[in-house]
């Protein structure tokens, strides 16, 4: 179905190409799994199916990239419409109507189909998706893994058969991903779509995927099995991480399999102490910001309710909870930019201090920094030099040098001034926006979403820079969906549903409990308190006579 003869992607900008004699085929009715860490060419490698590239990015093709026949140097995406189907990381992005049943119908349009065989496809399409109750719903409504089905099913319509997902389940909760991979994978099996689906989030799809293609940097494809790819990667997700380390054989690509591997293993860590993931805050540590009573609603529709929060010095929380929950909202709520119908929020020790609703802009952002979930919304010059002294200016920096400049070197060094911010990578331009933040020195510090669009190592790095800005004393909130990096990141989690708190207290207590928010590790451990991998290695290397570490 799809063909890699000898590819090469050549970028004039670039000294090394993208993509190097890429030799592979996907077959028809398989879902084929790209991994590789951020900039190692997954996006050439999908746009390169459709004819996005090199029609429309530039650069040179050399080689042959064919998809049901059809040479894509020869045929830009708009001839190719009818044979693939792309999906981007947003769904938002892509809408260009209002309701569910007209964005379904709005590609057909576009192919001329004609009106009885659209409305049959738009029938069936909301069956198979499980769509139809939500046919004449607002787009902007719906939760994420509704939106995601949707942005799906408007490809879908077409009959495409070729179907290509950028990350489709990099903004939504546990269930709602489950929900996305779920329609996917009926998909392939019932209809014999072709999927090609690039993901980070790994411990979410390897177990669903007929073949894996790795980028590991130097423009190769490596290609095969899961289990014969993974085993070796630089690339993987916990479970394979946890198998390696046991030395399991034959690999486990899934939570379900792992637990028959792991009965030795849970054996030898019986009575074992996992060692914290972080130290924990003092028990005494200065309360930085009380909220009471915080509601906030939009058009009547409470959307949090009445929320009581205390955030403490040191100290890491994660907000976890499905799409639509609230998280946003009460970080705006708490931040003081966003809506507040009732309560109060107070930054200060013990509770005394400002409500930064009531302050300018300027003055909250000392006592309370945020992060959106798209940190580039807050990047608008044209060079990070001047990203950098602006940050300096609204501050009132009045220390020699720039302190947002400081706060950057420290996050990511080697970024330098005349780069544009655009032109960073995911995990650049996060730090650029924390040093931007950071640079008014504010003790609490929000972060709606971070590690959307990282890979595993640019998460790793994430942790490292939350827990230097905690030990400098900093209260820190993550609201996220990764329970992963939850498990390797937060003291504390904080669980909110239609607008309430239902959870809180220490991480391993909460996500533990949890068949949701629970990291692989710890389901296929359990009931051993296991949160990571690190922790069982640990365990797994103490010295017998002195008890685990």
């Amino acid at each position: 179905m799809i063909t890699f003869d000898q590819v090469t992607v050549q970028y004039e900008d670039t000294a090394e190409p993208a993509l190097r004699e890429v030799d592979l085929t996907v077959e028809e009715g398989e879902l084929c799994l790209v991994v590789g860490h951020t900039g190692v060419g997954k996006s050439t490698l999908l746009g390169a199916v459709n004819g996005l590239v090199p029609h429309f990015t530039g650069g040179t093709l050399y080689g042959r990239v064919t998809v049901d026949g059809r040479d894509t140097a020869h045929h830009p995406p708009r001839e190719l419409a009818d044979v693939v189907g792309v999906v981007g990381q947003d769904p938002l992005d892509g809408f260009v109507t209002d309701t569910v049943e007209e964005e379904l119908a709005y590609a057909m349009e576009q192919l001329a189909t004609p009106p009885a065989v659209m409305r049959k496809r738009v029938e069936e399409t909301l069956d198979l998706l499980g769509l139809a109750e939500l046919r004449h719903r607002a787009l902007h409504e719906l939760s994420g893994g509704q939106q995601q089905r949707v942005a799906i099913g408007s490809v879908l319509t077409a009959h495409p058969r070729v179907l290509v997902l950028d990350e489709p389940t990099s903004a939504l909760d546990p269930t709602a991903a489950d929900e996305v991979l779920a329609a996917v994978t009926r998909l392939v099996h019932d209809l014999g779509v072709t999927v090609l689906m690039a993901e980070h989030r790994l411990e979410r799809v390897v177990q669903y995927a007929d073949r894996v293609i790795h980028l590991p940097g130097d423009g190769r494809a490596v290609h095969g099995t899961p289990a014969a790819v993974l085993r070796d990667s630089s690339i993987a997700p916990p479970l394979v991480d946890l198998a390696r380390a046991a030395g399991w054989d034959p690999l486990p690509l899934s939570v379900r399999d792992a637990r028959r591997a792991a009965a030795p293993l849970r054996t030898r860590l019986a009575g074992a102490v996992p060692e914290p993931v972080r130290p924990a805050p003092a028990a005494d540590a200065a309360t930085l910001l009380t909220a009471r009573g915080v509601t906030v609603s939009y058009h009547g529709v409470p959307a949090v309710r009445e929320v009581a929060l205390a955030l403490r010095a040191g100290e890491i929380t994660a907000l976890m909870g499905r799409n639509g929950s609230g998280k946003s909202s009460l970080l705006w709520a708490l931040q003081g930019s966003g809506p507040r119908k009732a309560g109060t929020v107070r930054v200060g020790t013990g509770g005394a201090g400002h409500d930064p609703h009531t302050l300018s802009a300027a003055q909250a952002r000392q006592l309370v920094g945020l992060v959106p979930q798209t940190p580039a919304d807050l990047l608008y010059l044209e060079s990070v030099e001047q990203e950098l002294t602006q940050a300096d200016r609204e501050s009132a920096a009045t220390d020699t040098g720039s302190r947002a400049r400081t706060v950057l070197d420290r996050l990511a060094p080697g970024i330098e001034d005349a780069v544009h911010p655009r032109d960073l990578s995911e995990g650049q331009k996060l730090a650029l926006v924390l040093a931007i933040q950071l640079a008014a020195t504010p003790d609490v510090l929000l972060l709606d979403e971070p590690t959307r669009g990282l890979d595993y190592r640019a998460k790793a790095e994430l942790t490292r820079i939350v827990a230097a800005l905690a030990a400098e004393g900093r209260s820190v909130v993550i609201s996220t969906h990764d329970v992963e990096f939850v498990a390797r990141t937060a003291d504390r989690v904080v669980v909110m549903a239609e607008g309430d708190i239902v959870a809180d207290g220490p991480t391993t207590e909460v996500i533990v409990a949890s068949p949701v928010f629970a990291p692989q590790t710890a389901k296929i451990l359990a009931p051993l308190p296991f949160l990571t991998v690190d922790q069982v290695t640990a365990a797994l290397d103490a010295p017998k006579d002195g008890g685990p570490a």
